[in-house]
Parts: C-alpha cells; sequence; structure tokens
C-alpha cells in the first residue's frame, strides 16, 4: 500500500527538555502528524521521547537517528518496547551510524564497517523485538541467549539511515524504512533508484517503503543571511569522513575535496565558502513561505515521503514551523 505523506516536527528544542515537550505539544495541537528526534548532545532521544510520548496522543515518535555505536542491541530493543507501549504504537525506531567525530571523539568507540553495523543491530534488534531467543553471530555484534518479552511481530518498525548507493540499497532491503539526510536536490534521484533496487530485492514496491528526510529550512527574507547559517553549521558536517564521501559521491568532488583541505588546516572560511550560494541553495531550503512549501511539495513528488522540518535559525524558528502547520500548509 503506497506511504502517504506526512509533515513533521524536529526535537529536541535545542533550548531543553521542559521547551521539548511544550514544542511537541504545540506540533500535535498545531496538525503535524509526527515529531522525529534527532542525536543531540545534551538533551537524550531516547529517554526524552517517553517523556513526549505521555505527554501526546496522537503524533508519531521517531528517532533519526539514534548511533548504532553508542548502545548494544539489546538495550536498543528493550528501550524500543517499552516506547511502543508508552505510546500506544507510535514509536518508530531509527538507527544509523552516525559519523566517525561524533562516536571517537564524543563516545570513545571505534567507527568501523558502519554499514555492517547498522544491518547487523537491525536484523538482531527486530528478532529480539519478536521475543526470539538470540543466537546471533555477526561481523560487528552478537547475542547469544537473550530474550525479551515479545511484541507481535513487525509491529514495532525499525527504519535504518543511509548516504550512498550501497547503504540506501540495504537500508530499503532490511529495514521498515530509509532515513535521508544533507543530500544535494540533483543527488535525489540516484539515491531514489538504489533505494529502489533494495526494495525490489526484499519484494517490496519503492511507492511501499517509506522515505524520510530531515529538510534544513528557513522561511525567512534574508536568504543570504540564512545561506551563511547553513554554512556554519553543516560545511563541518561535510568534513567528515562520511559526509565527506557522500558529498564526493553526489557529484560535488572538487567541493569536498576543498572542505577537506580548509578543514585540515583550521581554515574555517576555506571550509564554510566551499558551499557555494547554489549549492546551499540545494542542500538547503530557504526563502518565503510560499518558496519552501512549494520545495516541500516538490520532494514529495519526487519520492519523499515523511518531511521533517528543521531550523538552523533560532530567531525565525517559530516561524518557520508555523508555516508546516495544518492551518497552513498541505500536499
Amino acid at each position: 500500500m503506497p506511504v502517504r505523506q506526512r509533515i513533521a516536527l524536529t526535537l529536541p528544542d535545542p533550548r531543553g527538555v521542559a521547551q521539548t515537550l511544550e514544542i511537541a505539544k504545540w506540533g500535535e495541537a498545531e496538525g503535524y502528524d509526527d515529531l522525529w528526534f534527532s542525536d543531540s548532545n545534551g538533551v537524550d532521544a531516547l529517554t526524552t521521547a517517553a517523556a513526549v510520548a505521555l505527554q501526546t496522543e496522537r503524533c508519531r515518535i521517531g528517532t533519526a537517528i539514534i548511533p548504532v555505536f553508542s548502545r548494544t542491541p539489546a538495550v536498543l530493543a528493550s528501550t524500543a518496547h517499552v516506547l511502543h507501549q508508552l505510546s500506544n504504537g507510535r514509536f518508530i525506531l531509527g538507527l544509523g551510524s552516525s559519523s566517525q567525530v561524533m562516536m571517537e571523539n564524543w563516545h570513545g568507540q571505534v567507527f568501523e564497517k558502519p554499514l555492517s553495523r547498522v544491518k547487523e543491530t537491525t536484523q538482531l534488534i527486530k528478532q529480539m523485538l519478536n521475543g526470539e531467543k538470540t543466537n546471533f553471530s555477526g561481523n560487528t555484534v552478537a547475542s547469544h541467549g537473550y530474550r525479551q518479552l515479545p511484541l507481535a511481530n513487525d509491529v514495532q518498525p525499525v527504519f535504518m539511515a543511509a548516504l550512498r548507493g550501497k547503504m540506501l540499497e540495504t537500508a530499503a532491503e532490511f529495514s521498515d524504512g530509509v532515513i535521508l539526510n544533507l543530500f544535494p536536490k540533483n543527488s535525489l534521484p540516484q539515491m531514489m533508484e538504489h533505494i529502489k533496487i533494495g526494495a525490489e530485492r526484499a519484494g517490496k514496491k519503492i511507492a511501499d517503503v517509506e522515505i524520510v528526510c530531515r529538510h534544513q529550512v528557513v522561511v525567512t527574507d534574508d536568504k543570504a543571511g540564512a545561506r551563511d547559517m547553513i554554512r556554519a553549521g553543516f560545511a563541518p558536517y561535510y568534513a567528515t569522513p562520511v559526509y565527506n564521501a557522500f558529498l564526493h559521491w553526489s557529484g560535488y568532488p572538487e567541493v569536498a575535496e576543498k572542505i577537506s583541505q580548509g578543514w585540515a588546516a583550521k581554515d574555517r572560511v576555506k571550509t564554510n565558502s566551499a558551499l557555494d550560494d547554489q549549492l546551499v541553495d540545494d542542500i538547503a531550503i530557504l526563502g518565503t513561505k510560499e518558496a519552501c512549501q512549494d520545495r516541500i511539495r516538490e520532494y514529495a513528488d519526487m519520492g519523499i515521503t515523511t518531511h521533517i522540518i528543521a531550523c538552523v535559525s533560532a530567531k525565525e524558528m517559530q516561524q518557520t514551523f508555523d508555516a508546516f502547520s495544518g492551518n497552513h500548509f498541505s500536499f
């Protein structure tokens, strides 16, 4: 059955837990379909999702993403079980690899074989959620003799985040939905083609695969200023090996190289300037309310089904979120 279009708010609120709960309740009251958590320093997504589940009734609550390197599969499975019950079936566990910087520098973990780690963690968690006694020896994770109370088969969705071809195919094949992030617009068709390949391997149609994206949106009259915020916020993302390789794969090898050089030299001006105006406009959604709304509809036509609205501008955050509330936006 084809997946319907959904509009979502991004959480947590950077100001803290109390504000996150308030904006979650506001989003539900204003007609948003979903509330999706990012992995943010300082406000844990999974514990805060539990609080949001108890203070909302209708919106789905998802994670985009929880890094598989920071928690064991058994911890993730037991947490997802609880969140499924607290939310009355509204929770979606979205998993991903994150990046070397976050996992190695922040968490002190070894970041290796990310594709295998996400795939195997997803497979193992799905077994655990079904109440199966584990007997799993993968290349990156293992579990033997663990069992938890079962949920009905496939009642708790597990999504996977992906950037490049092989991972996109793996996510579509082995998980219940695919999570995208920070892609240049012209790379989306090739990304969708890989999702289609993976879906077909699993006997699915691409129209039946939920495809989630966190869009960086700023509704503003100051487009130049918004571009500068995107550069400052996300050029460092593209300096990490994972996202730098993704930018190269997306058709921007010269930009990827300039960002790498600038970052290695600790030259923030060179790093940020690698993202010219056109590329920033292709990665982010900036401008008037009508222009931003039309761009989301365009992405819907291109195959994305769940649109998470994120805004890097504290000043323009509320007007950005207002633009996609139920009273102001429809597909």
